[in-house]
């Protein structure tokens, strides 16, 4: 009955591939604690204007240098509150989160990329090495150096138990980041003088006369010279 209504979702591969777009197109001039401070804070922001949060989903978020140092961190929503708010946020949300970077950390790609690049191969964890505290889903995503395509040098991560929305509530904010980086260049660009135009001075017009005059009195003097009656022949 349900036959013809025409498939729009996306395959694993495409989502795969469209992850991979993503990571070539969000690179960063550059990333301290300063972009790692004001990311965090923007995740945090995004999520709690979400219908998710509405509805009582908690967030752990976690960014990260590629060596472990923790330079962001902070939860959206309370263990054990009466209402249920933020139902999801413990410590296994901590572990999962945790997991989650390792993945990155060991392949250098985003973790839901490697969840549907494994599905669209039909692989298992175990051959591709990543079994144990690894933890497969998406929501932790590399932070790269536009002048640095050797390895991230930062991951950014959030867990709420949604693989796609959590990577794309990273990757987004990613995104809308860096485009804000970029209209602040722009408009904070210093600008340089306009070029002044040099007037002749009198000076200078007082020389081409000089000049002038000069090279006047030399032909006169010359063709006196020339015409002077010492040199003349007489018989």
């Amino acid at each position: 009955m349900f036959t013809n209504f025409p498939n729009n979702m996306p395959t694993d591969a495409e989502l795969a591939s469209q992850v991979l777009a993503e990571e070539s197109r969000y690179r960063f001039a550059s990333f301290d604690s300063a972009d790692a401070l004001a990311l965090g804070l923007s995740i945090r922001k995004r999520f709690r204007s979400s219908s998710r949060h509405v509805k009582g989903k908690g967030l752990v978020v976690s960014i990260q240098t590629i060596a472990g140092h923790t330079l962001f961190s902070c939860t959206v929503g309370d263990l054990g509150h009466p209402t249920g708010f933020g139902d999801n946020v413990s410590l296994d949300s901590w572990a999962c989160l945790e997991g989650m970077i390792s993945v990155v950390r060991r392949i250098s790609h985003s973790s839901f990329y490697v969840e549907k690049g494994m599905s669209a191969m039909g692989k298992t964890p175990k051959q591709l090495g990543i079994e144990g505290d690894f933890r497969i889903c998406g929501g932790a995503f590399p932070i790269w150096l536009e002048n640095a395509p050797c390895c991230p040098i930062a991951i950014a991560a959030c867990y709420s138990g949604s693989s796609q929305e959590d990577h794309n509530l990273v990757s987004t904010t990613v995104r809308d980041y860096l485009a804000k980086q970029r209209r602040e260049s722009q408009t904070f660009q210093p600008t340089l003088p306009p070029e002044s135009v040099i007037q002749p001075s009198a000076r200078h017009d007082n020389t081409a006369e000089w000049h002038a005059e000069q090279t006047n009195d030399y032909d006169q003097s010359r063709l006196e010279y020339v015409e002077s009656p010492t040199f003349r022949h007489e018989e």
